[in-house]
This record gives C-alpha cells, structure tokens and sequence, in this order.
C-alpha cells in the first residue's frame, strides 16, 4: 500500500486532534479519509453542523477555523480541504439554512383580488388569534403573511445571525470565485423566498416581491445586532428609562415589513 493511501499516513487520519473531552465528534466521521462523494459530503456536512452548533454558544466573531476543526474532530489543514477559508464555511452554512427553512416555510395566503389601500382590521395569523393591525395600504390578510414570515425568520436565529454578519464580515479574507459561487446560489434562494410571497400574496408583483425579500435582509442586519446586544448592554437597558432601546426583533421586523408592504402594493 503506498504511502498516500495507507491509513497510517493519510492526512486525514495522522493530523487529526483527538476529541476533546466531553465533545461528540458527528456520527459516522471515523478520520479515515472521505475517498468517496457519500463521505465527503457528510464530512461536509458534519463541518456545517458543527459551525451551526458553535453559533449557539459563541458570537460569530468568535468562531475560529482551529476551534471548529477541533470540535469536528480534523486538523484545521484537513478543514480547508472542504472550505478555504472560516468565511467560506459560513457561507455554505448560510445557504444550506436557507434552503432548509424555506423547505420547511408554511405560510399562510391572502386572497386574490384584495384591495391594497381597502379596509384594514387585525390580521390573523395560522393559529387563528389576532395579530398585529394592518398598516393603512396594505390588505389584512397580507399583513399576516409578512408577520408570519417575520416570527419564522425570529426562529432562525443561524440565518438571522450570518445575515446580519455578510457585510460587516464575512465578505471579507475570501476568494471572488467563491463569492461568486455564494452569491449564486444565494441569489437563487431569494427568488424561492419571492416566488413563495407572489403565490401567497397575489397583489404582490414579481419586482416588488424580490425587493421585499432585499428589504427583509436589509431589516435583519440591522436589527438582529441591536436585540442580541452584549452582556454589558443588556444590563443596561433594564433601567425603565431605557426601555426605548431594547429591541423586540420579531415584533419590530414584523412591524417593518407591514410597512414595506403596504409601500410595494402602493407603487405597483
């Protein structure tokens, strides 16, 4: 067997940390090298799984490549066989979040023909209580399509989080090729999103639906950092004289695109 295929010097295998204590590595991941398609993509995935899992311990900015390749149970040189870079995994991750919510989104229809402009009462949403009132320009029904769109999203907090860090962070320390593939395939999730708000909100045009969904990233990056504050601002906004400042994300992201609604069904 020749050095490059024997188990004992494969890179895979003699690089590989050992798990940390107290540290699952994902099932299946034995450090023999991925040979196969099956086996890199679930070593592929078992990378993603990890970074999503580390999101919900850590801030993003504190997420390195060497912790998640110690967490997975790789040396980081084995990580970067699969993502070039710590932002690389994140935009992987990003798109494989997107792509399982809106597999999974279910929201609910306005009915064909509405009004934008007509009679606006409190919009229900799927459980059958009453939601929020209808901005003036925008049908109730509508109204609770986007409000459900906004408490799914608020569930999300993996694609809430990368969302809010694209700009700021992660299109930083990558290469154009791999951010022209990201993009890509991004793009094309957000024509999902907006084919999926036409057929639920027939007044909707095409145009007007694919600049909701910009709109709705726009709205997320800059409100997910202001409701998830650090320790410190978190402690201070408890004084009732600050109530102002602490931010209800569902609610407020709810609120924001009734009313980017209602100024989409405006214009036409």
């Amino acid at each position: 067997m020749s050095p490059e295929t024997s188990p004992e010097t494969s890179p895979e295998t003699s690089s590989a940390p050992s798990p940390s204590p107290g540290c699952e590595t994902s099932p299946g991941l034995d450090f023999q090298r991925a040979r196969s398609p099956e086996q890199r993509e679930a070593r592929r995935r078992a990378i993603l799984g990890e970074a999503a899992a580390l999101l919900t311990e850590m801030p993003l900015a504190d997420v390195s490549l060497r912790e998640l390749a110690r967490r997975v149970g790789l040396s980081k040189t084995n990580v970067v066989r699969y993502f070039e870079t710590r932002e690389a995994v994140f935009f992987a991750l990003l798109n494989q979040s997107l792509d399982d919510w809106l597999t999974d989104l279910d929201l609910p229809t306005a009915t064909p023909g509405a009004v934008p402009g007509g009679p606006a009462g409190p919009a229900v949403v799927p459980d059958g209580s009453a939601g929020p009132a209808a901005v003036p320009g925008a049908p109730a029904d509508a109204v609770a399509v986007v409000g459900a769109l906004a408490r799914s999203l608020a569930g999300r907090p993996v694609i809430c989080e990368l969302w809010s860090a694209l700009g700021r962070e992660l299109e930083r320390n990558i290469s154009a090729g791999t951010v022209r593939e990201f993009k890509l395939a991004h793009t094309a999730l957000q024509s999902r999103l907006a084919a999926l708000l036409t057929d639920r909100i027939p007044a909707l045009s095409d145009a007007a639906a694919r600049e909701l969904v910009a709109t709705t990233i726009l709205l997320i990056a800059g409100l997910w950092p202001f409701a998830n504050p650090s320790p410190q601002v978190a402690e201070a906004v408890t004084d009732p004289r600050l109530a102002h400042s602490r931010v209800d994300f569902a609610d407020r992201l709810s609120r924001s695109l009734q009313v980017t609604l209602a100024g989409l069904l405006a214009l036409g």
